[in-house]
């Protein structure tokens, strides 16, 4: 029993991870595709945003069909979609329809993400839940890094297309892995009838909504640091190559252990003193990211990773902790306020860069540390209050 738990956690990791390859495979290049499609910062950032958009938009949908179908023909669904619009991003020469394929392929990221998260919460026992959604973000981690490495070191040796055709075949290979794994049993979870889990229900819930804005928060900040960052390193005082760029999103790898991390201290100290601790690392790292210095450059880059992950990590453990139900209605809201609040991050960070370069990215994101700082005092203070 127990391998046949640990076969089926391992392609869900490999099949998370495909997906979030995805999403972030021009984010190294942008000012490659600057040059080639002759665009400014802030549409070119549009080929990372409207990824993000369109797992928004479709999430709320995934996450009904996730409490009501099996998991199969979504994951089947998905996987062929999105390597589609990888193929339809390679092969257009027009940048309004690369803009489309990106679209196109954030619609249908939720088949394999938020549905799977469902499936998890709803098939792993209770014991651990943490740790696993833990290990589940780990798995979005490796994804988004192996996305940034895949854009950013195929260019140079061949061409930034060649990058979706090998994340195309990365999805159908890993699709087909699920499809040969995964139970066949179909039919709506018994927990998914219970009465007061719409999203409705869900949303008037002051512990969850705090939970929510914690992950949008969370995300807000941290997608613009990185979505701006080749541009940064491309300019004075670094003029750093593409290859250069990329190494730079090595340090993405911490999020790998981080998931994992504080879902245990999470546990053992609480989930309010996990956030807090997430944001005063996040804030010091954006300090960091001020001073014109390749190593105050790293630092902070590790310390936004650390404090990212862990408020991300904490916030997903705490919000599936607090379910009895409705799990597939509830991760969908929380990826949607999450990846909203990354497509308004970005966004408002390119107005912000395009009127004050890159400090004005750090000061805009710096403006929301107030969020996960004010869930995790109410959360260290609900915990007291049942203490």
């Amino acid at each position: 029993m127990e391998n046949g738990i640990l076969r089926l956690q391992l392609v869900v990791f490999a099949l998370v991870s495909a997906a979030f390859t995805n999403i972030y495979l021009t984010q190294p290049i942008l000012p490659v595709l600057q040059d080639v499609f002759g665009v400014t910062p802030a549409q070119v950032s549009l080929t990372v945003s409207v990824v993000i958009l369109g797992i928004v938009l479709s999430n709320l949908f995934f996450g009904i069909l996730s409490d009501r179908l099996s998991i199969r023909p979504i994951i089947l669904t998905g996987g062929l979609c999105v390597a589609a619009g990888g193929l339809m991003a390679a092969l257009t020469p027009d940048f309004r329809f690369l803009v489309a394929a990106r679209f196109f392929q954030g619609l249908f990221i939720p088949a394999l993400t938020t549905s799977l998260a469902a499936w998890l919460a709803r098939t792993l026992p209770g014991d651990g839940l943490s740790v696993v959604m833990g290990s589940y973000v780990s798995a979005t981690v490796l994804g988004g890094l192996g996305g940034r490495l895949l854009g950013g070191w195929i260019h140079e040796p061949l061409d930034w297309r060649y990058a979706f055709f090998s994340a195309a075949g990365l999805i159908l290979a890993t699709t087909v892995l699920a499809l040969l794994v995964l139970p066949r049993t179909g039919g709506r979870d018994v927990s998914s009838r219970a009465p007061g889990d719409g999203f409705l229900a869900l949303l008037k819930r002051k512990d969850l909504l705090l939970v929510y804005c914690c992950g949008a928060g969370g995300f807000l900040m941290f997608s613009p640091v990185f979505n701006f960052l080749p541009f940064r390193l491309a300019g004075a005082p670094f003029h750093f190559s593409t290859d250069l760029i990329t190494m730079i999103y090595l340090v993405y790898v911490l999020g790998i252990f981080i998931g994992p991390l504080a879902g245990r201290f999470s546990r053992r100290f609480g989930g309010g003193n996990a956030l807090m601790a997430g944001t005063g690392i996040l804030g010091i790292a954006f300090a960091l990211l001020l001073v014109p210095s390749v190593t105050a450059v790293i630092a902070g880059l590790l310390g936004v990773c650390a404090g990212f992950f862990t408020i991300h990590a904490v916030a997903v453990g705490l919000l599936n902790q607090k379910l009895s139900g409705g799990h597939g209605k509830a991760n969908a809201l929380y990826v949607l306020f999450y990846y909203a609040g990354g497509w308004l991050g970005i966004t408002g960070a390119g107005f912000a860069f395009e009127r004050a370069g890159w400090p004005g990215v750090v000061g805009f994101v710096m403006c929301f540390l107030v969020i996960p700082l004010a869930a995790g005092i109410s959360e260290k203070r609900t915990r007291g209050a049942r203490s």
